[in-house]
This record gives C-alpha cells, structure tokens and sequence, in this order.
C-alpha cells in the first residue's frame, strides 16, 4: 500500500467522492471482507459487495487474500493506498492552473499554484516508480507568528531578497546535464480551530 494516490481520472474521483465509498476506502486501510465491512459501516453486505466491485473497477482497492470461509471463497479486499487525494486534472479543461489570468497576490493564485503542484509531483512520483528511481523533491512546513502587519511585511521582504540571491548563486540556464527545479513558496494564515462550546 502505498502513502498517498492521486485520483487523476475523472470517473475514479467520482466514485471514490460516494459518501459510503469513502467510508468504506478508509475502512480498508487493512483488508476485509464484504461481511466485515457491512458490520463496521451499518449496510447490507450486498451493497457493500457492490460498492466493492465499484471500487475495485477503478483501481481503488485490491484483493489482499482469498481464504475458503463456510464453503465459500472469500475475498478480503484491501485500499490501495492509506490516503488519497483527487487531482485537479479530473476536473478537465475546468481544472485551475497558474498560467490562467490571477491576481499575484490573491489567495486564488496559490490556491492555482497547489493545484498544479499536486498535477506535477504525482505525475513526477509515478513516472519515477515506473523507471525504478526515486524523485528527490524538498518540502518545509514551518509556522511563524508575527507580532505586527509591519513584521510580517518586512520578513516577506527579507525572504524574498534572499531566495533571490540564493537562486541567483545556483541557477545556471547552460549547465550541460543539468535540470530544472520548481521553486514554490506559500503563506497564508494558519486555520484557526473553533473552540469547543463548554458543557454547562
């Protein structure tokens, strides 16, 4: 099983976004039978033998063992990957993209640059899995409290200066052999969890 897959088709994502299809993927993060599922999620087995073929036919689960159980050959199907996520590529010639005319500095623009980092990474990831070699790719996720809107305006000047100065020392457009890596930076503000009411 692996980490995470990416849903890029269409007809896949559409199934697998089924409110008991997510149910049940995530109930296959180890294999089960249909009887074991039915239990767990409150529906008839022969729904959930139905879901199951669903999902099945579009590569989101697989068989994990095949065991005789009461004279019957029973299968215990399992996800094929721990977590998914769906691609904006099945959204088509809808999907967002950062080429598109965005403001900069919205909020939409990184929402686009998100979008195509999921495109472009899974398809990397995949391409990668099938030469046999493994992607090196950089991720940082930190979180910085500002004191002020004036803090916050001169770190984005600070950093951006020295991203530049940095990409200015390695970028070499002519290096014979070399290749090109994407350099994306986000901030927003971190979600704020809504405090639970307290119970009287």
């Amino acid at each position: 099983m692996i980490a995470i897959e990416v849903i890029e088709d269409p007809a896949a994502a559409s199934i697998a976004l089924d409110p008991i299809r997510c149910r049940l993927l995530a109930a296959l993060s180890e294999p089960a039978s249909a009887a074991m599922l039915a239990e767990r999620v409150g529906i008839t087995r022969q729904k959930v033998n139905y879901h199951l073929r669903t999902l099945e036919a579009h590569g989101l689960i697989k068989v994990a063992e095949e065991r005789l159980w009461g004279g019957l050959n029973e299968r215990l199907m399992v996800a094929t990957a721990a977590a998914y996520v769906v691609s904006p590529n099945a959204m088509g010639p809808a999907a967002v993209t950062p080429d598109q005319k965005i403001d900069r500095l919205s909020a939409s623009f990184l929402i686009a640059l998100g979008a195509r980092v999921v495109h472009e990474v899974s398809d990397l990831v995949r391409r990668a899995a099938q030469a046999g070699k493994s992607l090196a790719t950089l991720g940082i996720d930190t979180e910085v409290r500002f004191r002020t809107a004036a803090d916050r305006a001169a770190f984005t000047s600070e950093l951006t200066e020295s991203i530049t100065k940095l990409v200015a020392k390695y970028h070499d457009a002519s290096a014979p052999g070399g290749r090109p890596h994407r350099l994306v930076l986000f901030a927003h503000p971190t979600p704020q969890v809504p405090k639970t009411e307290e119970k009287i």
